[in-house]
């Protein structure tokens, strides 16, 4: 999807529980189920936590044993990836030996040997076996029960198809758990089913397209998390888009072939899409055969999903004359009928004709609004409706997805849509210098009942992506069950191979990562939630008189920041996901470093040794200058090497706090942000938007901001509520951002001087350190020159000082 200019918003708190050096446990799977009962709540704290979270799981008698040789009891109606699977988890576990045998063909010995039966849930020894565990009556559905009985321990895996079969293991997979002898299966009955029937990834950002190794590495992820799609359209593969008359070279088609397979083999159904909208001539025969052509070639391959997204093309323009002829002059209701005389010809000639082949998927050039125009008419009037039509939401980036907003677009194109959601996408100007892994949220539970399906658009950093996958497949699989709180700390614990201490420090790290920002004027994630509560509580310690209790609290906290990194690359971890986020974790170490070096500071300036904290304070103020030198490097996303942003807005303002305490400190009342007491006026603002007035940048609110009128010299000011010696200025800027500005101060706000020229190098939150010489009363941000062709746009200035008076 194309990122247009439209101006973002601070983020929202979400609520995590994570403490400094405090495991998060995973909570026992749940049943979604009415039939859950009080009876089954102290056997279900036992139940190892499953994800994604089961429609109804409850405990139910004895574990089972792995014993030394293990039954496996399928035949040619046993799914083999299931199969495989299973035998491969059990020899992981404890089986030295598994022996695949038909039904009718258990060993006389089997007395004593722990049995699992995998197949269709209606074969008649998987039945018995199964006993009075519901089966659903839905696809991808399956039942699964363990009993523990001796001497003939059993489990029974039954599918309402292949793909159920395959998840049944998936979920199996979770129930080991560590015994005296060895390794058990908890004692449970699980009957699960997917909430939607399109649920995965869609890998559509613009940048470097993932690598083969990648995508391979994706498809077990996805089976893992059991995500069922995955829709291949990478902006800049050329022969998606710019060049997609052309065939895939055979070393490329060679690679697709495998991804397929390697798709299939994990219930994955790889979409081949093909974008041809920036050249496509609509009414002419040659282009249709060829892009006929293109399809056949992936069906070939085994393919049996395609999509033909029309994103991001103009509608208003034809690529070539008989487009005119044939559908009129350009405009909405024009371009509709065209796509829809294109996509009519794909479905009725090529989908149905082939078989196997699942309804054509389309992104339409409107995929982003509620609004009712000519273009959404003669969609909902005249695309045959078996094809499947995408949608991203209220905007590019949605802050929510809610059921009355799925209806009514459902209304709109005259089908259940299915949502392209572009999280954790960091394609965008927005997400520059951003790994986005807060979790999945912000999507009305019940979806499920409004939709087709979700599939999430990645990051170009195809590991961390993982984060917010996982929640998205939690959240498709299982929507009303869906809790962030929960899902997020099993996806840390899933990328570090279930190592405790490594999940503790991907927590820490992705509290500094959690920042998701959006296009629209709604709040979606906030950065650092963790960080900035403990932040809120220091200083109320600090200022309340418990300086010793918390400078204790935070240094613990501080160093479970600084040492995060090293535990992340001790290899538990996936090395993919550390490399991915090789240059954040570098100036995560930093940060944390400065951090501890400045509470050490305080600390020693508490304690009366000026030239320690001098001394200490300098090594901070160090590592801050070394972690704003790194750069993402190798950068794979457009927006190239750039600054890494870690717990930007949090970690840094604190530093910023600490270091004007540290300046001011025998000045009476202690240092603070003056500018929240203060008056902001400005010399313009944006078309008179009251929305948009200069008290935004002093309100204390990260959603809200001011912006001028569209020259260089405009400026924003804050008249402090009483002189005081200033030691910083904080900006946060919006994307409208200056190239170049000054810091002026006044005392009467006649009389001005220019204390800082400031030039930086990208759009974000600058901190201006001042030399608190003198008492100043008003604080000027004066423009000098712009970086868009924009006005300025700030969210919040911070003026950090104490009065003297």
């Amino acid at each position: 999807m194309r990122r247009r200019k439209i101006t973002p918003t601070a983020c929202v708190a979400l609520a995590t529980a994570l403490g400094a050096g405090v495991f998060l446990p995973m909570p026992a799977a749940h049943s979604a189920a009415a039939s859950n009962t009080a009876s089954n709540t102290a056997s279900k704290a036992a139940v190892p936590s499953v994800s994604p979270t089961p429609q109804s799981l409850v405990a139910a008698g004895d574990p089972a044993a792995v014993t030394g040789r293990v039954l496996v009891v399928a035949d040619d109606q046993s799914d083999s990836a299931a199969r495989d699977r299973l035998v491969r988890e059990l020899k992981a576990h404890g089986a030295d030996r598994v022996d695949v045998v038909a039904p009718d063909g258990i060993p006389a010995a089997a007395a004593g040997l722990l049995t699992v039966r995998l197949g269709p849930a209606a074969r008649a020894d998987v039945a018995r076996a199964l006993g009075d565990t519901a089966v659903p009556d839905r696809a991808e559905g399956y039942a699964l029960r363990v009993s523990g009985r001796k001497p003939h321990a059993e489990i029974a895996l039954g599918g309402r198809d292949a793909a159920g079969q395959f998840y049944a293991v998936q979920t199996l997979r979770q129930l080991f758990v560590p015994s005296d002898d060895g390794w058990e299966v908890a004692g449970v009955q699980v009957s699960d089913f997917p909430s939607m029937p399109l649920r995965g990834t869609i890998e559509g950002f613009y940048g470097a397209p993932w690598t083969h190794a990648d995508r391979l590495d994706q498809m077990g992820f996805y089976g893992d998390v059991k995500a069922n799609t995955y829709v291949y359209a990478p902006k800049d593969d050329p022969y998606h888009r710019g060049r997609w008359r052309d065939p895939y070279p055979a070393d490329k088609l060679a690679e697709l072939g495998e991804l397929v397979a390697r798709a299939g083999a994990n219930h994955v159904r790889f979409t081949f899409a093909v974008s041809p909208g920036e050249s496509i001539c609509y009414s002419d025969p040659a282009d249709r055969t060829i892009l006929k052509q293109k399809l056949q070639a992936l069906y070939d391959l085994g393919t049996r999903s395609f999509s033909i997204p029309l994103d991001d093309i103009s509608y208003t323009r034809w690529n070539c004359p008989a487009d005119q002829s044939a559908y009129g002059a350009p405009g909405r209701a024009a371009a509709a009928k065209a796509q829809v005389d294109l996509l009519n010809d794909l479905q009725r000639n090529f989908i149905a004709t082939h078989e196997g082949a699942r309804p054509l998927q389309m992104v339409p050039t409107e995929y982003g609004d509620l609004t009712d125009t000519a273009y959404k008419q003669t969609m909902r009037a005249t695309l045959d409706p078996a094809i499947v039509v995408m949608w991203t939401g209220t905007d590019v980036v949605p802050p929510e997805i809610t059921n009355a907003q799925a209806d009514k677009v459902s209304a709109l194109f005259g089908r259940k849509v299915f949502v392209w959601d572009n999280y954790p996408v960091n394609d965008f100007g927005n997400t520059s210098g951003r790994l986005l892994l807060a979790p999945y949220a912000k999507r009305e539970a019940g979806l499920s009942a409004h939709l087709s399906g979700i599939v999430a658009n990645p990051m170009n950093q195809p590991y961390a992506s993982k984060v917010a996958v996982f929640g998205t497949a939690d959240f498709t699989w299982n929507d009303k069950a869906y809790d962030p709180a929960t899902s997020w700390p099993r996806a840390m614990a899933y990328l570090a191979g279930g190592d405790r201490a490594a999940t503790e420090a991907l927590l820490v790290f992705g509290d500094l990562e959690h920042l998701a920002p959006t296009f629209g004027s709604t709040p979606w994630q906030v950065q650092a939630p963790a960080l900035a509560a403990r932040v809120a509580e220091f200083w109320q310690a600090w200022d309340d008189g418990r300086r010793a209790d918390a400078l204790t609290a935070m240094r613990s906290y501080a160093s479970a920041i600084a040492t995060a990194p090293a535990t992340i690359r001790g290899g538990s971890v996936e090395k993919g996901f550390t490399d991915d986020a090789a240059s954040w974790l570098n100036a995560t170490e930093l940060w944390g470093r400065a951090m501890i070096a400045m509470l050490d500071a305080l600390g020693a300036r508490h304690a009366g040794d000026e030239a320690k904290a001098d001394g200490l304070l300098a090594d901070s103020r160090d590592l801050q200058r070394q972690a704003r030198a790194v750069r993402v490097d190798p950068p794979r996303n457009t927006w190239g090497s750039v600054q890494p942003k870690v717990g930007d807005g949090v970690l840094d303002v604190f530093l910023v706090q600490a270091d004007i305490r540290l300046q001011l400190w025998d000045v009476a009342g202690g240092a603070r942000n003056l500018a929240l007491d203060g008056t902001a006026t400005a010399s313009s603002v944006e078309q008179d938007l009251d929305r948009l007035a200069a008290r935004n940048v002093n309100d204390g609110q990260a959603g809200t901001r001011w912006s001028s009128g569209y020259s260089d010299t405009e400026w924003v000011q804050v008249k402090l509520a009483a002189p005081a010696k200033v030691g910083a200025v904080t900006l946060a800027w919006e994307n409208a951002c200056a190239a170049e500005y000054q810091i002026l101060t006044s005392g009467d706000g006649v009389t001005w001087t220019t204390v800082s020229t400031q030039r930086p190098e990208s759009c974000g939150n600058d901190v201006v350190r001042l030399t608190a010489d003198e008492p100043v009363q008003y604080v000027r941000m004066q423009g000098v020159r712009r970086k868009t062709t924009w006005g300025y746009s700030i969210y919040e200035m911070g003026v950090y000082g104490a009065p003297v008076s």
